[in-house]
Protein backbone atom coordinates (compact mmCIF):
# COMPACT_ATOMS: atom_id res chain seq x y z
CA UNK A 1 0.00 0.00 0.00
CA UNK A 2 1.11 3.53 -0.76
CA UNK A 3 0.82 6.56 1.53
CA UNK A 4 -0.89 8.64 -1.14
CA UNK A 5 -1.23 9.23 -4.88
CA UNK A 6 1.83 8.79 -7.11
CA UNK A 7 1.42 12.29 -8.56
CA UNK A 8 1.17 15.85 -7.28
CA UNK A 9 -1.90 17.91 -8.19
CA UNK A 10 -3.50 20.97 -6.61
CA UNK A 11 -6.98 21.23 -5.09
CA UNK A 12 -7.59 17.68 -3.94
CA UNK A 13 -9.49 16.62 -0.81
CA UNK A 14 -8.05 13.28 0.27
CA UNK A 15 -9.07 11.91 3.67
CA UNK A 16 -8.64 8.38 4.99
CA UNK A 17 -8.03 6.79 1.59
CA UNK A 18 -6.29 3.43 1.25
CA UNK A 19 -4.14 3.72 -1.89
CA UNK A 20 -2.54 0.95 -3.93
CA UNK A 21 0.76 1.55 -5.72
CA UNK A 22 1.08 4.04 -8.62
CA UNK A 23 -2.42 5.56 -8.29
CA UNK A 24 -2.87 8.82 -10.25
CA UNK A 25 -5.34 11.38 -8.86
CA UNK A 26 -5.99 14.55 -10.87
CA UNK A 27 -6.93 17.98 -9.50
CA UNK A 28 -10.33 18.92 -8.07
CA UNK A 29 -11.15 15.51 -6.63
CA UNK A 30 -12.82 14.51 -3.35
CA UNK A 31 -11.74 11.13 -2.05
CA UNK A 32 -12.56 10.02 1.47
CA UNK A 33 -12.65 6.71 3.29
CA UNK A 34 -12.43 4.67 0.08
CA UNK A 35 -9.98 2.08 -1.27
CA UNK A 36 -8.24 2.48 -4.63
CA UNK A 37 -6.20 -0.34 -6.21
CA UNK A 38 -2.82 -0.34 -7.93
CA UNK A 39 -2.28 1.65 -11.14
CA UNK A 40 -5.77 3.18 -11.14
CA UNK A 41 -6.31 6.65 -12.60
CA UNK A 42 -8.83 9.10 -11.12
CA UNK A 43 -9.85 12.06 -13.31
CA UNK A 44 -10.68 15.66 -12.41
CA UNK A 45 -13.89 16.56 -10.57
CA UNK A 46 -14.41 12.99 -9.33
CA UNK A 47 -15.91 12.21 -5.92
CA UNK A 48 -15.47 8.80 -4.33
CA UNK A 49 -17.16 8.41 -0.96
CA UNK A 50 -16.53 6.40 2.18
CA UNK A 51 -17.04 2.69 1.76
CA UNK A 52 -16.49 2.64 -2.02
CA UNK A 53 -13.87 0.24 -3.38
CA UNK A 54 -12.08 0.72 -6.71
CA UNK A 55 -9.94 -2.13 -8.04
CA UNK A 56 -6.56 -2.15 -9.79
CA UNK A 57 -5.93 -0.87 -13.31
CA UNK A 58 -9.18 1.10 -13.50
CA UNK A 59 -9.87 4.45 -15.17
CA UNK A 60 -12.44 6.70 -13.52
CA UNK A 61 -12.99 9.69 -15.83
CA UNK A 62 -13.91 13.27 -14.93
CA UNK A 63 -17.12 14.41 -13.23
CA UNK A 64 -17.97 10.92 -11.96
CA UNK A 65 -19.67 10.25 -8.60
CA UNK A 66 -19.03 6.95 -6.79
CA UNK A 67 -20.98 6.60 -3.54
CA UNK A 68 -20.78 4.35 -0.50
CA UNK A 69 -21.67 0.76 -1.28
CA UNK A 70 -20.13 0.69 -4.76
CA UNK A 71 -17.52 -1.97 -5.48
CA UNK A 72 -15.64 -1.72 -8.78
CA UNK A 73 -13.40 -4.67 -9.64
CA UNK A 74 -10.12 -4.59 -11.60
CA UNK A 75 -9.73 -3.25 -15.16
CA UNK A 76 -13.02 -1.32 -15.24
CA UNK A 77 -13.46 1.80 -17.35
CA UNK A 78 -15.90 4.42 -16.02
CA UNK A 79 -16.40 7.23 -18.53
CA UNK A 80 -17.21 10.90 -17.91
CA UNK A 81 -20.11 12.04 -15.72
CA UNK A 82 -21.23 8.60 -14.55
CA UNK A 83 -23.36 8.61 -11.40
CA UNK A 84 -23.91 5.75 -8.98
CA UNK A 85 -26.96 5.75 -6.68
CA UNK A 86 -27.19 3.76 -3.42
CA UNK A 87 -30.77 4.38 -2.23
CA UNK A 88 -34.07 3.57 -3.98
CA UNK A 89 -36.14 6.01 -1.92
CA UNK A 90 -34.04 9.15 -1.33
CA UNK A 91 -35.64 11.83 0.82
CA UNK A 92 -34.29 14.87 2.62
CA UNK A 93 -36.54 14.38 5.63
CA UNK A 94 -38.28 11.49 7.39
CA UNK A 95 -42.07 11.11 7.58
CA UNK A 96 -41.95 13.17 10.81
CA UNK A 97 -40.30 16.08 8.96
CA UNK A 98 -36.85 15.65 10.55
CA UNK A 99 -33.71 15.47 8.42
CA UNK A 100 -32.99 11.84 7.60
CA UNK A 101 -30.23 10.02 9.44
CA UNK A 102 -28.37 6.84 8.54
CA UNK A 103 -31.14 4.79 10.18
CA UNK A 104 -33.79 6.24 7.82
CA UNK A 105 -32.53 4.59 4.65
CA UNK A 106 -31.09 1.33 3.33
CA UNK A 107 -27.72 1.17 1.59
CA UNK A 108 -28.02 -0.84 -1.64
CA UNK A 109 -24.64 -2.32 -2.63
CA UNK A 110 -23.64 -2.13 -6.29
CA UNK A 111 -20.99 -4.28 -7.97
CA UNK A 112 -19.15 -3.68 -11.26
CA UNK A 113 -17.27 -6.81 -12.24
CA UNK A 114 -13.84 -7.10 -13.86
CA UNK A 115 -13.31 -5.50 -17.26
CA UNK A 116 -16.73 -3.84 -17.57
CA UNK A 117 -17.04 -0.44 -19.26
CA UNK A 118 -19.59 2.28 -18.45
CA UNK A 119 -20.33 4.99 -21.03
CA UNK A 120 -20.55 8.74 -20.54
CA UNK A 121 -23.47 10.01 -18.50
CA UNK A 122 -24.76 6.60 -17.44
CA UNK A 123 -26.68 6.31 -14.17
CA UNK A 124 -26.26 3.11 -12.18
CA UNK A 125 -29.02 2.54 -9.61
CA UNK A 126 -28.28 0.83 -6.31
CA UNK A 127 -28.47 -2.89 -5.78
CA UNK A 128 -27.37 -4.00 -9.25
CA UNK A 129 -24.46 -6.05 -10.54
CA UNK A 130 -22.81 -5.23 -13.85
CA UNK A 131 -21.21 -8.44 -15.10
CA UNK A 132 -17.63 -8.97 -16.22
CA UNK A 133 -16.79 -7.32 -19.56
CA UNK A 134 -20.32 -5.90 -19.92
CA UNK A 135 -20.70 -2.61 -21.78
CA UNK A 136 -23.08 0.10 -20.60
CA UNK A 137 -23.99 2.59 -23.35
CA UNK A 138 -23.68 6.35 -22.97
CA UNK A 139 -26.64 7.83 -21.12
CA UNK A 140 -28.04 4.44 -20.09
CA UNK A 141 -29.99 4.12 -16.84
CA UNK A 142 -29.17 0.74 -15.33
CA UNK A 143 -32.07 -0.43 -13.14
CA UNK A 144 -31.32 -4.17 -12.98
CA UNK A 145 -28.43 -6.62 -13.25
CA UNK A 146 -26.46 -6.78 -16.50
CA UNK A 147 -25.15 -10.24 -17.44
CA UNK A 148 -21.42 -10.71 -18.16
CA UNK A 149 -20.43 -9.64 -21.66
CA UNK A 150 -23.80 -8.03 -22.48
CA UNK A 151 -24.18 -4.56 -24.03
CA UNK A 152 -27.07 -2.47 -22.71
CA UNK A 153 -28.38 0.92 -23.85
CA UNK A 154 -31.29 3.27 -23.15
CA UNK A 155 -33.57 4.27 -20.29
CA UNK A 156 -34.18 1.87 -18.73
CA UNK A 157 -31.13 0.00 -20.03
CA UNK A 158 -31.97 -2.99 -22.21
CA UNK A 159 -29.83 -5.48 -24.13
CA UNK A 160 -28.71 -4.12 -27.48
CA UNK A 161 -30.50 -5.87 -30.32
CA UNK A 162 -27.79 -7.55 -32.39
CA UNK A 163 -29.81 -6.78 -35.60
CA UNK A 164 -29.23 -3.02 -35.25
Amino acid sequence: MADGPANEAPFRLIDGVEFGENVIVRSFTNLYGCKIGDNTQIGTFVEIQRGAVIGANCKIQSHTFVCDGVSIEDEVFVSHAVSFVNDKFPRAVSSSGQFQTDSDWTLLPTKVERGAAIGTGAVILGGVTIGARALIGAGAVVTRDVPPGETVVGNPARALDSKQ
